[in-house]
Order: structure tokens, then sequence, then C-alpha cells
């Protein structure tokens, strides 16, 4: 711990393991297990308990509790689960980030992502880089987040979901389907068209952003059912963008994908 700046309330239990120029504000509570990289600032009243590591340059808000035991009937304490978190994410006030539930799993949050106030991370939950989940967002266990999605403001994801690459979700809006890559999604399970601007953003060529919007189209306004649907993808020259796009929809859950909600796309998005 040298070099770290611990306020003199806070307390940090022997055995955690804190890196260089990190900063523990007043009345936080580290755990024995916790180990925190250089440079990760720790706000005021944060618990971190249970094993978790978390890499450098992050910063905690106040009041954010990690680590702590999954809201899962069937958990044990025995059981030894961990939290994992990467580099230079932002976990801003009152977010809750539960550790895995069944024995040696793992809750992972990848780099670079921004969980806004009160977003809620569940057991064995999988975020990857850049996402941004916005205030109040609820993930039940084992979601999955691909990078550069944005979950809109007081949305809610159903345990066992997968939200594709790119993603944008309207707040308010409810899943228990998957969300397939690209795709712009609001209300409840329903798909309104491609992700146009946020495919600008990341850097998809007008080539590549066409793929993707005639994929779109072949799979929700063609009216072939799935299994068609890959079979004439298969012979169809589409590029790496758009065959992932139909790779996520070969490996979706058995709740399958959000259906197009019809009259509700915009044109330019489809």
């Amino acid at each position: 711990m040298i070099s770290a700046k611990i306020h003199s309330t806070a307390l940090v239990e022997p055995g955690a393991r804190i890196g260089a120029d990190v900063e523990i504000g007043p009345f936080s509570v580290i755990g024995p297990q916790a180990m925190i990289g250089e440079k990760t600032i720790v706000q005021s009243h944060v618990v971190i308990e249970g094993n978790v590591a978390i890499g450098t340059d992050n910063f905690v808000g106040h009041g954010a509790i990690i680590g702590a035991p999954p809201q899962d009937l069937s958990f044990s304490l025995e059981r030894n689960t961990k939290v994992e978190i990467g580099n230079n994410n932002v976990i801003r006030e009152y977010c809750t980030i539960h550790r895995g539930s069944p024995e040696g799993s793992v809750t992972k949050i990848g780099h670079k992502n921004f969980l806004m106030a009160g977003a809620h991370i569940g057991h064995n939950c999988e975020i990857g880089t850049n996402v941004i989940i916005a205030n109040n967002c609820l993930l039940a266990g084992h979601v999955r987040v691909d990078d550069g999605a944005f979950l809109g403001g007081g949305s809610t994801f159903h345990q066992h979901m997968h939200v594709g690459r790119l993603v944008m979700v309207q707040g308010s809006a409810a899943f228990g389907k998957d969300l397939p890559p690209f795709v712009i999604a609001a209300e409840r399970n329903s798909v309104f068209g491609v992700n146009v601007i946020g495919l600008k953003r990341a850097g998809f060529s007008v080539q590549d952003r066409d793929q993707i919007k005639n994929a779109f189209k072949l799979l929700y306004t063609s009216g072939l059912n799935i299994s068609q649907v890959m079979e004439k993808a298969a012979v169809m020259k589409f590029g790496e963008a758009a065959r992932e796009f139909f790779a996520f929809v070969a490996a979706a859950k058995k709740r399958g994908i959000c259906p197009l909600k019809r009259g509700g796309a915009d044109e330019n998005s489809i």
C-alpha cells in the first residue's frame, strides 16, 4: 500500500492488495481478498467484499458495492466465486456488482466501460469493452453484453440473455430475448432497425453498413423462417460484419431473438 492515499476512516482489511497511487475515500470498506490496481479511485462509503480483482485507472463512485453475494437462492457462502474488472472503467454512485454464483464462476467487466449511477450487474454477467450502461439499468444473472453496446436508462434484461455488439437500447425498455449485433431495440422485446449512427461512429465502411442492412432485411423482412434465412445467407456474398450478425442469430438462446416491431422501423435504418 506504499503511496496509496487511504482516508483515516476507511477500513482496509489485512490481506487486501492495494496498488500504487490508489485513493480510498472516507468510510469505505475493502475486504481481505480484494485487489485494487494502481491509480484507481475509490470514493466514500464503497464496499468491496469477497474475491474481487479491479484493474488500473478505474473510478468507483460513492456508495458502490462490488463483490457482494449474488441474489440467488441456491447460493451458499462457502462457494469460491469472483468479480473481475478490467482497466479504465467508470463505475458511478450506488452501482451494485455481484460475484458469481456457481462454484468457481466469475462476474466479468472488461475495459473502458461506463456504468452510470444505480446500475445493477447481476451474478455471472459478462460485460465487454466500451459499453455504456445508463442509470438504473438492471441486468439479471448470466447476461452478456458485447463491445460498444449502449443500454438506455432504466432498461431491464432477463437472465441468460445476450446483447450483441453495438446494440443501442432505448431507456425504460425490457428484454428477455437475445438482441443481435448492430440493432436498435426498444419497448418490450422489440427491434426497430439498424444502429446506423453507431456503426458510422465505430468506423464501419459504407459497404459494411450496407451489408449489415441487407442482412437485417433478410432476417426480419423477407418472410423466411430462421432456418431458411440461414440457408440463403450461407450462399450470399456477405462480409465479416454481416457474417457476425448471422452467427449471433444461429447461436441464439432457446428463447430466440427479439422480433422486428412492425411499422416502427425507420426507413433510413434498414
